[in-house]
Parts: C-alpha cells; structure tokens; sequence
C-alpha cells in the first residue's frame, strides 16, 4: 500500500484504551498443533541446494511479493511469485510480504532462512486493529515454530529481514528476485549502493539469479509431476461439468461466460483455481487466439474451443484445450478441419523423446498442417509444402496456424520463461520436462482466402505430457482427443 493510500485509509481503528483492553480479552486459545513437515520440503531442499551450487558466496533473496490495492482499500487475492513457491515448497498458502534468504555459510553452501509475519498476540494492536493483516479481519497465521515445522526452513520475523538482507554488504554479492516485490526492490537498491555496491551492476546479477532460478523449473521431480497429474485430473473435472452443462449454456444467453462460470467453479473446488484466464471461444471466437472476454453467444451447432487449466493448491497447473460440438456431433467441415489437427498432434506428440530438441515438437506438427493446407489448395500457386516450411521465404501457413506448438509448464502456465532461447528452444528434451502440444487451425469468418464452409471454424487440441526415459506420457490422455472419442465423451458425460 502506497503512502498516499494509508494516508486516505478510512478504515475503522480501535480508538479507546477501553476498547482495546476489552476486544483483546477471552479468546479460546488457538488450536496449537504442531503441523507435519509438507510433502514437498524435502524436494524443495533439494532444489534450494542445486540454486545454492550455482551461486556459491552470494546472498540470495526470493520474496515472495505482497498484497495489491485491487480497488480503494480491497486487495486482490494473493498470489505468491513462483520462484518462492519452488524454493520454499509453499503453495496457496504462503503468507504475504514472505522472503526466503539463502545465506552463505563457511561449509560453501547456504542457510536457508523464511522472514515472515507471524501470528500476533491477541492482546496486540494487530489482532484487531489491522485490518489487512489482523487475525480477526483475515485469519490466523502460523507461528514461528509451526513454519518451521511445516516446511523445515529457520523462521524469523519479517521485522528482522532488512538487517539479515544486508549484513555485511559491501563485502557480500546480494542478488534478489526483482520483480517479486518492486517497493522492496526499490529499497534494497538505494541500501545496497549505500553499503557500496555498483549500482549499474545490480539488476545484471539479479538477472541472473532470475535465469537461474527460472532453468531449474525445466526438469520436474517427482514431487511436481504428482502435482502435475493432479492439476490434469481436476482439469478434466471441470472439462466434463462444462460439457454436462453446455444446453444451459446456449439456453441462458451469454454461454460463453456461463462456461467460463462453470469451469470456475469447479477448478476453485478442486484446487486453488484457474492456472490463467480461461478461453472459452464459441463459433468464430476461437480464431481470436487470445480471446479471453467470453462475451459470446454459445449456438447450437457451434464448435466452442476451451482452454483452461485447474492450478492445484500447490500452484502447479495444467493447461488443456478440447475444441467441442456443441450439439455432441462434428459437422462433415468441422469434423475435417478437427481431424487434420488431431493428425498434427499426434505428430507432435511422437516428436517428445529424451534427446531430441524442443522445436522438433513443433517442426512436426506443423509439417502435417502445412500438408493439410497445400491438399486444400491454400497456399499461394506454385508453393509446395517444403517451401512454406522455408523460414526465410516461406512461412504462408501461419495464416492459419500462427503460435508455436509447445511450451513449458508447471508453476507458471509459461514456465520457465527466462531461459535462452538456446535452453528453450533449441534445448534437448530430457526426462521429467513437461510440455504442452498443442497446433491448430483458425479459419476466421473474414478470411477470404479461404472456402466459405471453412470459415468461422477455429480448432486447438492441447494436451500436457512429460518427457520419459523412452518418450513422453501424456498426463491427459484419459481426456478424449479424436473427433470420434470426443463425440462419445460428450454423449458419456451427457448421459449420466
């Protein structure tokens, strides 16, 4: 909260001595259980210790962010930076305003330290005086001892956090996550150029700091592909109530929100959430890539493309596209246009092995789209397959199939987003990656450069699939993908 808004805070106080003496008293003492260490602190330590391999002396600081003004004096629910989840092994439910330190210590690796805001007392102006932060206005926190507990990390108080983020600085390389909390960014900066450090060099050694944390998200362990599968199978959940639900949605008007509706609520009953803003594209909709709106009219006869993930508890998500009839059967176009790109997504997903590289995926399912659009006669005259595959000259068929096949998931929807392209793109697949295929096809209702049964159709299949020893597993194979299968998903879900 800036200063200008704590100024304008109209918020009542506790105002009397009386007052506060009499709403501190007669509480029933919290339940005071020790909680058991989580699953996911010893993968956690075991990552803190791969970071702390990379940056050998350093001081490392990973906030976890604080709570944002959503409007006036309402925040919006919070969400922590995914670096700190990874390293912390905390999910939904990390404090606010949390910094997880890894200190160098004399044995050549890192303390690792959480700075919090513990419970407070309910006889302290905390308790009923704050209320962004107070128990009585936003629940109880954990104590000190039970973070330790929990996640197996030292705690401290946040109150102490400045202090241990810059002993010793001029003698010390710090590197901080920038832009997990830009205020506390911001002071860290002018203090560490106080204490001596170069203020041009800061923000290139926390960028790497940022590389590095975001490279070691490229191989899940077995830790996170459990949450991946997870993630997958809530998806299909909410997929499945969507389908049950669709003759409501065309029923009720503005079916496109009425999907995004329910597929909100039971990603949020089965886990956290949505992974990212849910696409939920009917008719011509779906050939606007990034349609998020969800203002539409859902009609009977359409196709309506959903794209939408269930982030889990621990923040890990999935990310799964089902282009669906809505009527329960393709029409003879819509089943040709979804059968090219069922065909491309098969490519892609023989493409995923252990030593092959990222932009195989894509190279091959692109190859069987553009086949698909020269055996329609959409490419300019005289251009054969090879040369709209040419990346210099070529290129005709992102018309109609413009993004890229694959990209990393986990924490993030696009995970991994700070590795070089050489570590991207053109990297090595290994196990424990986890990718999404997904290619389509988006004619929209203008193009004129294509037939008119064509247009208005637009069609993604995506699964989330992670690379084996000897290939790939697809977390979302139990989620139908071929036009048949889908027709009789439909008319399953339908059916009970």
């Amino acid at each position: 909260m800036s200063e200008e808004q704590k100024q304008a805070d109209n918020r009542a106080r506790p105002t009397t001595s009386e007052f506060r003496a009499f709403v501190a008293e007669d509480w029933a003492p919290s339940d005071g259980a020790t909680p058991q260490q989580r699953a996911s602190a010893p993968f956690a330590a075991a990552r803190r210790e791969a970071l702390s391999a990379a940056h050998p002396g350093d001081r490392l600081i990973i906030p976890a962010g604080g709570l944002k003004v959503r409007s006036n004096d309402c925040d919006y629910v919070f969400r922590p930076h995914s670096a700190f989840v990874h390293m912390s092994g905390l999910g939904a439910d990390t404090e606010p305003d949390s910094v997880l330190v890894l200190e160098p210590n004399e044995a050549g690796g890192h303390d690792a330290t959480i700075y919090f805001r513990p419970l407070a007392p309910r006889d302290s102006e905390e308790f009923f005086g704050d209320a962004r932060y107070g128990e009585y206005w936003v629940g109880a926190r954990p104590t000190l001892e039970e973070m330790e507990a929990d996640t197996g990390l030292t705690a401290r108080h946040i109150d102490e956090f400045i202090d241990a983020a810059l002993k010793d600085a001029g003698d010390t390389t710090i590197r901080l996550v920038r832009d997990a909390d830009r205020e506390l960014t911001t002071d860290l900066d002018a203090r560490r150029t106080a204490a001596g450090a170069e203020a041009e060099g800061l923000e290139a050694a926390d960028d790497e700091l940022a590389h590095t944390l975001s490279t070691l998200r490229m191989v899940k362990d077995e830790w996170e592909i459990e949450q991946m599968q997870a993630a997958v199978d809530a998806t299909k959940v909410g997929f499945e109530a969507v389908i049950d639900d669709l003759d409501d949605a065309v029923a009720a008007g503005r079916g496109e929100r009425w999907v995004e509706g329910v597929f909100g609520l039971h990603a949020r009953h089965q886990g956290n959430g949505v992974g990212y803003d849910s696409i939920c594209a009917a008719g011509d909709h779906a050939n606007t890539l990034h349609w998020i709106k969800n203002t539409g009219e859902i009609k009977d006869g359409d196709l309506i493309l959903l794209d939408a993930g269930v982030e889990v508890d621990s923040l890990f998500t999935a990310d799964i596209t089902r282009t669906l009839p809505v009527s329960g059967t393709f029409s003879d176009t819509q089943r040709e246009v979804y059968d090219a790109v069922h065909e491309a997504q098969q490519a892609g997903i023989d493409a995923v092995r252990p030593g092959a590289k990222f932009s195989d995926v894509h190279a091959a399912a692109i190859a069987v789209i553009a086949e698909k659009l020269h055996g329609w006669g959409l490419l300019p005259d005289g251009v054969s397959v090879e040369d709209t595959l040419d990346k210099e000259h070529g290129q005709y068929h992102r018309r109609w199939m413009v993004h890229g096949t694959s990209h990393h998931l986990g924490i993030d929807v696009h995970d991994c987003a700070m590795a070089t392209r050489e570590e991207y793109i053109d990297g090595e697949l290994k196990p424990g990656m986890v990718l999404t295929v997904e290619p389509g096809l988006y004619f929209k209702a203008s193009d004129l450069k294509v037939p008119e049964r064509f247009r208005g159709i637009g069609v993604r299949i995506e699964d989330d699939v992670v690379v084996t020893e000897d290939g790939c597993r697809n977390l979302s194979e139990h989620m139908p993908r071929s036009s048949a299968e889908v027709e009789a998903w439909i008319a399953e879900v339908r059916a009970r």
